[in-house]
């Protein structure tokens, strides 16, 4: 199944795209459920990667951001990513101050992507969808989620951090059975690749009927 290209006449009369909002945990696969709508024709914005261009190149952001953190915030000119993760981690109103400094930057910059998509569904890549509300701005949204020791398993491979430390990452985020509440749409990822492929063509069924 694939989406027809539809990013170019970009001058016709088109209407806005429809927000689709994706979101998971740590080790849930959420960017491989990315990319696979990637590959069938989804445009997706990765607003966690677009917020680690943007804390690097909007001066005023930056200007901001030390001003709660201090000049260690950045090192040599670059967002210092991980002094600041270590220093929100254990703060939680540093943290959810930073996110309110980085969130309306990151937002202004997604409108302006989605401006420009012609797309009829667009898709909002995000780890705080729920935490941050931003699945109130989105038309639907959908969780990729896995069993906790597969995730953890995953982290551990991929970032070859301790289960002590990953665990303890897991815990500062929203719980999964909160997420499953709030989504209008779950992915499962508790097998393999192709699976998790045949589950988001699934899913991509049910949210164009």
């Amino acid at each position: 199944m694939e989406i027809q290209d539809i990013n170019q006449n970009q001058d016709e009369d088109v209407p806005i795209p429809r927000i689709i909002g994706l979101t998971g945990g740590i080790g849930s696969g959420k960017t491989s459920v990315a990319r696979i709508l990637e590959d069938k024709g989804f445009p997706v914005y990765f607003s966690d990667d677009e917020a680690k261009n943007i804390v690097n190149k909007d001066d005023e952001l930056k200007q901001k951001i030390v001003a709660l953190l201090g000049k260690e915030a950045y090192a040599n000119g670059t967002y210092n990513r991980k002094w600041v993760a270590e220093k929100v981690f254990s703060d939680s109103d540093i943290l959810e101050q930073l996110n309110h400094l980085i969130h309306p930057a990151v937002k202004l910059d997604f409108e302006n992507w989605v401006s420009k998509q012609r797309s009829e569904y667009v898709f909002k890549e995000t780890a705080l969808l729920f935490e941050l509300g931003l699945h109130l701005e989105c038309y639907k949204s959908v969780l990729v989620t896995a069993d906790d020791n597969l995730r953890i398993k995953r982290t551990m491979d991929r970032d070859g951090k301790t289960y002590r430390e990953i665990e303890a990452i897991m815990q500062k985020q929203m719980p999964e059975k909160e997420k499953i509440k709030l989504a209008d749409f779950i992915i499962y990822n508790n097998t393999d690749r192709e699976s998790l492929r045949v589950a988001t063509e699934g899913f991509i069924d049910e949210l164009m009927k």
